[in-house]
């Protein structure tokens, strides 16, 4: 309960101290004023600097001016992070229990003039004191996270620390400034993701939403039905990987215990993190329906996939199943007391609906004409049963296929399209979009960038991102309610390169959300991002450095590694880890799952005898659904286990070498194959493309070196 009584001295020090108390109004950046030379992401509203500083030493006091147990709560929590990365240890006390000059002061009033919404804050430093005003906790918050980045522009410990004299009035531009972490095709220990929790509120990101079950692992303990975490959140690896050093199948996965969930769901609302569970349905549901087969729609057992791709397993839509799955998204609701829930609805092929005789019967006893609007009936009915637990459904953009539910929010993820539309039709938006905010893109070209997406999406992109189009009508920019950023982590299997893949491009979406888009600048972020990889590398996130730093190494003009190698159709690249060692490092091979083709782009041959290529075989584990027919056809192998061919002047050109496969093919991990030919005068283009019959196991190139005659 917050404490109406307010001392008069506090509102004559803060009615003294320039704007602090005329900000009635949502701040608005002065044309000449930013927070460039402060250590500060994402850039607040408003930022006055003042000249002087204030002494902070340690054993300060914090004094916290309410009766509020959330603002206590922040201000210990305030007073921990400073202790652990600065090394200034803060009393803290309720008013009136101590001195108030050199004191911190945190204040909460729902009063508050000065501060215009729920999540904004005002923050005043001058030489005697500190004063932090909020109306709501979740501001006080903010503000603290605010004050904690101007005490930590390095991280070295001290005892004591000179802090600028400021006035600093903000709040965010956007209510959902989010990011979505995949669990479901690699599991997360429960310790990462409360740390990765920390990150996001540090940023003032606000939204974790948490996809926790799909074809590859049902992450979610639900007690009625065990065999969702019995079966479901296991699967045997593809390839190599799926065999352990005895012959034995590998068992790989994991699941959050009920009391994970609630232990990291306080955690969260403890940092004003808002989790929202995702159940993906009807599609992506192959790991419930290894668990529970009778979920299905074709009547057979499919294992949990240990593929990438779309999956053609759909739910049936009985009314058994629709029971069941009621019954798990109560047990879900009872864990997650945010008011959202996301139900997916994406990528959900009908083949097997149109396949199914007891769907087919079902469609036509409801009188529905195709698959798409069977997919809607049945979204709308988990919407009504979720509606009546006081939950939001929230789904992918395809839902505007089927007859989206009135209150539904719409996520765009196939550009910004869907978004868009739904904001036309009166719904309320995220944006989320393919490749804009998908963080499995790679953010630079640097060869030793972890295994992901070769197309880049780069800080900068992502600090440029709007997420209101151009020209949108008032009306209708209201229904965007902000965005978030996508980890899909088929080609993430550690939690450092989960982080890796985040930070800091998730610090150039934050500002993107939250500062007032004329306040923007991408030279005073790049300048206050050094201070912030500090900060997270101090606090142990493997923060990448964006590719702003990296220097790349000089070439060996008679070297490529795949990365450098140009695809000779570019379909459908991906930078793919190896399944083999199974402890250790593995190559990382660029290639294009429709066309595994290279060209060594004007090689010198002169002097050249011969070649030497590191190849390595992987699984072809992808589910390219109806893409299939995309996959250009190999030449013929004229070795037993295929060849590796080299041609000159492209790929239709004269054969230079055929490599046999046989020493590779009992290698699970790199193998360097060499062969020489004839000289060649000039630089001609090669052309590497591998004979075999079928396209698994999926031969990929890892390096290419051109040997000198002798």
């Amino acid at each position: 309960m917050t404490t109406m009584w307010r001392p008069a001295r506090i509102f004559a020090f803060a009615a003294c101290f320039g704007a602090l108390a005329s900000c009635a109004t949502a701040p608005t950046p002065p044309p000449a004023i930013h927070a460039q030379a402060l250590p500060l992401i994402p850039e607040p509203a408003l930022v006055e600097p003042k000249p002087g500083i204030f002494r902070l030493r340690d054993g300060a006091a914090l004094i916290v001016d309410s009766q509020n147990a959330e603002a206590a709560g922040i201000a210990h929590r305030f007073a921990d992070l400073i202790a652990e990365t600065r090394g200034i240890h803060l009393d803290v006390h309720p008013l009136g229990s101590h001195a108030e000059r050199d004191a911190i002061i945190f204040s909460l009033d729902a009063r508050a003039a000065n501060v215009p919404s729920g999540e904004g804050y005002d923050l005043a430093v001058d030489p005697q004191r500190i004063l932090l005003f909020a109306r709501e906790p979740r501001g006080l918050f903010y503000g603290s996270v605010t004050l904690w980045q101007l005490l930590t522009a390095d991280t070295t410990k001290v005892s004591r620390l000179d802090v600028p004299q400021v006035h600093i009035a903000d709040q965010p531009r956007f209510a959902w400034r989010g990011a979505m972490l995949d669990s479901a095709r690699h599991f997360q220990s429960p310790a990462f993701v409360k740390r990765f929790i920390d990150q996001l509120a540090l940023l003032k990101l606000n939204t974790l939403h948490w996809h926790l079950t799909d074809d590859q692992g049902w992450r979610i303990e639900i007690k009625r039905y065990p065999k969702l975490t019995e079966i479901g959140a296991w699967r045997r690896p593809a390839g190599a990987a799926g065999t352990d050093a005895n012959g034995q199948p590998v068992r790989y996965g994991g699941f959050y215990t009920q009391d994970d969930i609630r232990d990291i769901v306080r955690y969260a609302a403890a940092r004003y993190v808002t989790i929202v569970p995702e159940i993906d349905m009807p599609g992506h549901m192959q790991a419930a329906i290894a668990a529970y087969p009778e979920l299905g729609s074709i009547g057979d057992a499919p294992v949990v996939s240990p593929d990438w791709g779309v999956h053609a397993y759909l739910v049936n839509t009985d009314d058994e199943t629709i029971a069941f799955l009621e019954n798990v998204l109560d047990e879900v609701t009872d864990l997650f007391p945010g008011p959202y829930v996301h139900v997916g609805g994406d990528e959900a092929l009908k083949d097997q609906w149109k396949a199914s005789p007891r769907v087919q019967a079902r469609m036509r006893a409801l009188g529905i004409e195709n698959e798409n609007a069977m997919q809607g009936w049945f979204l709308a009915a988990i919407e009504k049963h979720l509606a009546a637990r006081g939950k939001r459904v929230v789904g992918w953009d395809e839902i505007l296929e089927s007859g989206v539910p009135p209150n539904a929010i719409v996520m765009s993820w196939r550009g910004a399209k869907g978004g868009i539309d739904a904001a036309h039709a009166g719904h309320d938006v995220v944006m989320a979009p393919d490749p804009d905010l998908y963080l499995d893109h790679l953010q630079s070209d640097a060869p030793d960038e972890p295994p992901g997406r070769p197309t880049l999406r780069t800080l900068a992109d992502i600090y440029a991102f709007e997420p209101v189009p151009p020209g949108m009508p008032a009306d209708v920019a209201a229904h965007m309610l902000g965005a978030q950023a996508e980890l899909w982590t088929e080609h993430m299997r550690t939690e450092e390169r989960v982080e890796h893949a985040a930070f800091p491009r998730l610090d150039a979406l934050a500002e993107a959300l939250w500062s007032p888009k004329a306040a923007r600048d991408w030279t005073g972020f790049t300048q206050r991002l050094a201070p912030e990889i500090e900060r997270q590398r101090a606090m142990g996130v493997h923060v990448a450095d964006g590719g702003m730093s990296r220097a790349h190494a000089p070439q060996d003009p008679l070297t490529r590694t795949s990365s450098a190698l140009k695809p000779c159709s570019g379909k459908l690249r991906l930078r793919l880890e190896d399944d083999a060692p199974a402890e250790g490092p593995r190559a990382v091979f660029d290639t294009d799952l429709f066309d595994p083709c290279w060209i060594f782009e004007q090689a010198p041959l002169d002097g050249i005898a011969g070649v030497a290529v590191d190849v390595g075989q992987i699984p072809y584990n992808f589910q390219l659904a109806h893409d299939v027919t995309g996959i250009v056809p190999r030449p013929a192998p004229t070795s037993a286990d295929g060849d590796l061919l080299v041609r000159l002047d492209g790929c239709s050109g004269t054969p230079l070498a055929t490599i046999p496969l046989d020493k590779a093919v009992t290698n699970p991990a790199v193998t360097t194959l060499t062969a020489s030919w004839p000289p060649v005068a000039g630089a001609h283009d090669l052309c590497f493309v591998f004979a075999y019959r079928g396209h698994d196991p999926l031969w990929s190139i890892d390096k290419v070196r051109l040997l000198r005659a002798h």
